[in-house]
Formats: C-alpha cells, sequence, structure tokens
C-alpha cells in the first residue's frame, strides 16, 4: 500500500512541476542518411536517404526534455562485400524510432526571434519492415542508440540536425555491423 502511495505522490509531483513548465509540440519531417559500420570488411557500403515524419512535446525553457516518436525508413547498399552471410544488395528498414532527449537553449530565449540549442539522448528503433530476409539476415526488431544535435529556431519554424551512434547490431545471426546515422528534421513549434 505504501508503495502505491508513493507511487501515486512521485506522479502527482511530476505532473503538477511539468504544468508550470513551457511545453512546445513539434510536429516536423526530415530525412535521414544511415551507413553501416561494418569492421574488417572490404564492402562498399553506402547509405541512401530515407525519410521521416514525427511528433515530439518539448517541457522547460532554458533546460528541456524532449520525448518524440518518429516513423522512419531506412536504406544502405551494400556492393563487394565478399561475406556470403552478407550479400549484395540494397537493404530496406522501416520502423518506429522513439527518441528522448535532453536540450539546452544556448543563444536566445523563447521571446527571441532566433533561438540555438544543443541536445542529445537516447533512442530505441522498432523495426516493423525489412527486406533481410530477401538475403536470409535475420533482423533484430529492435535497436538501440545515442544521438547528438544541434538545432535553429526561427519564430515558429525549427531546423534540427543530428548525428546518431548505434549500440546494437542489425542482425543476432550475420556480422552486419552497427548503424550510423544522420538525421536532418524541420516542422513547426507550437506553445501549450
Amino acid at each position: 500500500m505504501k508503495s502505491k502511495i508513493f507511487s501515486l505522490a512521485f506522479i502527482a509531483i511530476i505532473l503538477s512541476s511539468t504544468g508550470y513548465a513551457q511545453r512546445t509540440l513539434k510536429p516536423h519531417l526530415g530525412v535521414n542518411y544511415t551507413s553501416v559500420n561494418l569492421s574488417g570488411s572490404d564492402a562498399d557500403i553506402t547509405g541512401k536517404a530515407g525519410v521521416l515524419g514525427g511528433i515530439s512535446l518539448a517541457f522547460g525553457k532554458k533546460f528541456y526534455f524532449e520525448p518524440g516518436v518518429q516513423y522512419v525508413a531506412k536504406s544502405t547498399d551494400v556492393v563487394n562485400a565478399l561475406n556470403p552471410d552478407l550479400p549484395d544488395g540494397n537493404y530496406d528498414l522501416t520502423g518506429i524510432r522513439v527518441p528522448l532527449a535532453l536540450g539546452l537553449n544556448l543563444l536566445g530565449d523563447d521571446k527571441s526571434t532566433i533561438t540555438l540549442h544543443g541536445f542529445a539522448g537516447g533512442a530505441a528503433f522498432f523495426v516493423t519492415g525489412d527486406n533481410y530476409d530477401d538475403h536470409g539476415i535475420d533482423i533484430n526488431k529492435t535497436n538501440w542508440s545515442v544521438f547528438a544535435g544541434l538545432g535553429v529556431d526561427f519564430w515558429k519554424v525549427f531546423l534540427d540536425a543530428s548525428y546518431e551512434w548505434s549500440l546494437t547490431e542489425i542482425s543476432g545471426n550475420v556480422e552486419t555491423g552497427k548503424t550510423n546515422s544522420v538525421y536532418v528534421t524541420a516542422g513547426f513549434r507550437f506553445s501549450l
């Protein structure tokens, strides 16, 4: 019973503290460029542009916390892999990415026309579709990563760029390496 009361009190404190924080809704679209870091391979592994769309909600002013959800499509070409477990071809992934960022507004404030912010955090990528089965590769359905980036706000519009390092291998049965991705997103900011 005490743990339930403690849990409810903790939730109430969090909810009441967020009531005083600035909240900003951020729908966005973007592109990503994903490459694979395959150690010990002479393969020509080329990332291709992919797309994404999502929404996030930022809490805070100078320092902020920003959870989000995105639908992401990634694509990579593999040529001259010389590895029977990793045949040449185009590898596609689609899924839901859930980034959790902590940020700092570096220049400007909520009344400025132009502001600059930096952010970093972790993300989970839940694979919903892939063509790796076509190549005989079992894909890990959940991938974990960390990221860091910079962004600029111009009135109600924002542009963010970040770099993401995967912490998990793409596949559990074939040494396919880890992915590295560049994300560029643009969207609108709506204060709540």
